[in-house]
């Protein structure tokens, strides 16, 4: 294996006792409900990639947006079709992001999102339990990018408990 690999899939702050980051990072993992920091630095580690390739691809135009954009359309489709940017965003706006763009598209948080769940935790167990679904298919991993197309699709499986709109546990006024 070649020296500075990262076979993890996320990189860790460089500083781990910085109390701004932490504390910036802790409210983070609660108003998204996430596990732990892992999942976090993926997020952040995604979005490190859109910048990366963004900058790589006005580089090779020498700055020129409007070559980059067109050397770049399967990128910039690509976060176009999960959501992260707007149909109008141009390559410019990929270095704007932040790291809530991209926690927004988790299917966990568009579960809590869609009124499906109370908390973005009850959201995460509802998922990794196996009540919802995208369109036919049950979905278990609460990280998974959800598409603006797939987004009107997540519900309630039609064989959970919680279908019942009586459920205790379901959301108030949910359908």
């Amino acid at each position: 294996m070649a020296l500075g690999t990262n076979t993890k899939g996320y990189e860790t702050p460089n500083h781990p006792w910085q109390g701004e980051r932490i504390a910036e990072e802790s409210g983070l993992m609660g108003r998204y409900g996430l596990k732990n920091k892992e999942e976090l630095w993926r997020a952040e580690s995604q979005l490190r990639d859109f910048r990366r390739e963004a900058r790589r691809l006005l580089g090779n135009a020498q700055g020129d947006a409007e070559e980059a954009e067109r050397e770049g359309e399967p990128f910039l489709n690509r976060l176009r079709r999960l959501g992260i940017l707007n149909e109008a965003d141009s390559i410019d706006a990929v270095l704007s992001l932040d790291t809530t763009d991209v926690l927004e598209r988790r299917l966990q948080t568009v579960v809590y999102r869609n009124g499906l769940a109370n908390t973005p935790k009850q959201a995460r167990q509802f998922v990794s339990h196996g009540h919802i679904v995208i369109g036919d298919s049950r979905v278990t991993a609460p990280s998974r990018k959800v598409s603006t197309t797939e987004e009107d699709q997540v519900a309630f499986d039609e064989g959970s408990s919680l279908a019942d709109e009586l459920h205790p546990e379901r959301a108030e006024g949910q359908e």
